[in-house]
């Protein structure tokens, strides 16, 4: 049996399949969903939610939002996400250290937020680089 998987942005439904697995970027942390799963609603942080189809883990970088899980059903509302299908690993750790010296030079409270989201996206896109080159 498989799992209905939608995400849904303010400008397009970035996926729209069936999956064997999802393991979703949850405020509490990483949560799996599988066939079967009770009933849920839950915030998503940034980061990678990983679907699993026909045994193979695909990426998808969200940028924060919320999850509905219900009768094999996941309805996903993001404010962004990407879709990844290849990263190049040294220019995700380039853009990792330029989002951490971003944080470091920050000095106002607005200079500070966008770097800290900025930072959470970079490290978001390394562990998607992660999951595809393993």
């Amino acid at each position: 049996m498989t799992i209905k998987v939608r995400v849904i942005a303010p400008d397009k439904i970035v996926w729209d399949a069936n999956a064997e697995e999802v393991i979703l970027p949850s405020s509490t942390g990483q949560l799996g969903i599988l066939t079967g799963h009770i009933p849920l609603l839950t915030a998503l942080d940034i980061g990678v939610m990983r679907v699993r189809i026909n045994k193979e883990w695909k990426p998808i970088i969200l940028l924060g939002g919320f999850a509905e899980v219900d009768n094999n059903n996941v309805t996903i509302l993001v404010n962004g996400a990407e879709e990844i299908s290849s990263l190049n690993i040294d220019n995700v750790k380039k853009d990792l250290d330029k989002a951490t010296n971003m944080l470091e030079q920050a000095k106002s409270n607005k200079e500070k937020i966008e770097a800290t989201q900025e930072l959470r996206k970079s490290k978001a896109r390394l562990q998607a680089a992660n999951v595809i080159n393993n």
